[in-house]
């Protein structure tokens, strides 16, 4: 039997990240993968839709060029089946860069399906085998990580078939455009689908349970990237939800209530369900090995120590924001710990949240909202694209900044961008706020203009009252 310091189950974007780390720190390591290395982020979310995003975005460029002093002539056309493929391609490319750097860092790569027994031993059945003859072998470890990811959460009363009622991996990967679509729930999944297909020419409804678009975020930021759905075409309809939807005819029949108990219908070719993610935790031996399991999810530590000597979660299937950045930053945090360093637990009032749709979304730290339910006597700056020079020249005014300091302490504790670029911004902020930075300090600091960045120290200017270019 194969024995290794570490063996990491999952190799999404906290299971590489683990296994990579805990190489260079000298353990002998090996990955149990059942499908595509990179796991679902690489393969079938975040790479592949900020893609299709992306060719969107430059289609619209195309609508848009005599703004810019550029004629087109002819007609421009989506080549959909096209954009399909230019995704599937960078999603192949990242996949096989996450393979390279595996091999790289001498990691041993077990192709299967993982699952973890008694005194630290793994389990893997090849995926490739029938079920009547699986090839089975064992593995020990010294410890064991689980970064098993999650998959599109699956409504009781509205069953996913891959072809009507769709997750976002059929999403990705669609024959042909469908003419119109119903998209339930406005978190980044349904967001950025919507906005990516009616980009299209789809035409797109999104229905959101809650009173408002991306519901997480500060109500300004939800109530302007209504705005601009609205203005794009998408239709809009919050605090409803979808009862039913019949799929029995060519067209499927979704039917919606609302908070007054009103019901609609409305027919498409395809519903898409993005009402959140389910964490992979069956199957794997969690319960019989004796891990504590909590809401469908793995309770651990800060150092993601689960109560079993030796056993570890990350990711999706831990309590925390399901967020490629956080299992990574998780996976470092775990594999330092297990290695005798000097791990710093994360912050999690501080991680950085991103929507890639037009216009873009990036937050970190307190809405308003919170600020309020809590008391808590803040500075409010705000600075809107339209008096920002890059902006301006960019062709794209549409957005704004909005950054939340502690009255009593200066001390910066939220920042919310929606507008072009914005997801490049935020990384600045969160550090900042890690810091302990104050508001003073922001005014201190000299920024480049013209950038969208230097919108950050204009907001904070506003929200002392020394703003010069409102």
């Amino acid at each position: 039997m194969t024995h290794f310091d570490l063996i990491v189950i999952g190799s999404g974007p906290g299971g590489y990240v683990a296994a990579i780390r805990a190489s260079q720190l000298g353990m002998q390591v090996a990955v149990v993968e059942r499908a595509e290395l990179g796991g679902i982020c690489l393969n079938w979310g975040c790479i592949p839709t900020k893609a299709l995003l992306k060719s969107a975005q430059v289609y619209n460029y195309t609508q848009h060029a005599e703004d810019y002093g550029i004629k087109i002539e002819g007609s421009i056309v989506p080549d959909f089946e096209a954009v399909v493929k230019r995704s599937r391609g960078v999603s192949e490319m990242m996949s096989k860069g996450v393979q390279f750097l595996l091999k790289k860092n001498n990691i041993t790569v077990i192709e299967g399906v993982g699952r973890i027994e008694k005194e630290k031993t793994v389990v893997v059945i090849n995926s490739t085998q029938v079920e009547s003859a699986p090839n089975q072998e064992s593995y020990t470890a010294n410890h064991i990580i689980l970064a098993t990811g999650a998959r599109s959460r699956q409504l009781p009363h509205i069953p996913q078939d891959g072809k009507k009622v769709i997750g976002y991996r059929e999403a990705l990967t669609l024959p042909q455009l469908p003419k119109s679509m119903v998209v339930m729930g406005s978190g980044a999944i349904g967001s950025e689908f919507a906005y990516f297909y009616a980009s299209m020419g789809t035409q797109v409804t999104i229905v959101e349970y809650l009173s408002r678009l991306v519901p997480i975020e500060d109500e300004e930021i939800s109530s302007h990237l209504g705005r601009a759905f609205r203005k794009k075409g998408i239709k809009v309809i919050t605090s409803a939800s979808v009862e039913n939807v019949d799929t029995t005819r060519e067209l499927c029949k979704v039917t919606i209530k609302d908070s007054k108990e009103k019901i609609t219908e409305i027919e498409c070719e395809v519903v898409l369900s993005a009402v959140g993610v389910t964490p992979n935790i069956e199957g794997i031996g969690l319960e019989e090995y004796g891990v504590t399991i909590e809401k469908s999810k793995a309770v651990v530590d800060d150092y993601y120590r689960t109560n079993c000597e030796g056993i570890y979660a990350i990711g999706d299937i831990v309590h925390g924001p399901a967020l490629a950045h956080v299992a990574s930053h998780e996976a470092l945090i775990c594999v330092e710990k297990i290695a005798g360093l000097d791990a710093h637990p994360i912050n999690y009032k501080l991680i950085p949240g991103c929507t890639y749709t037009s216009p873009e979304i990036a937050s970190a730290g307190m809405t308003e909202q919170a600020c309020t339910e809590q008391g808590r006597a803040v500075l409010i700056g705000k600075f809107p694209f339209t008096a920002s020079g890059k902006a301006t020249a960019s062709g794209n005014r549409d957005g704004m900044v909005k950054v939340i300091f502690d009255k009593q302490t200066n001390e910066w504790i939220g920042c919310h961008l929606i507008g072009e670029n914005v997801t490049e911004m935020i990384s600045g902020a969160v550090v900042a706020m890690n810091k302990k930075v104050t508001g003073k300090e922001i005014l201190h600091s000299v920024h480049p203009h013209p950038t969208l960045s230097e919108a950050i120290m204009e907001a904070t200017a506003a929200a002392y009252g020394e703003v010069i270019h409102l």
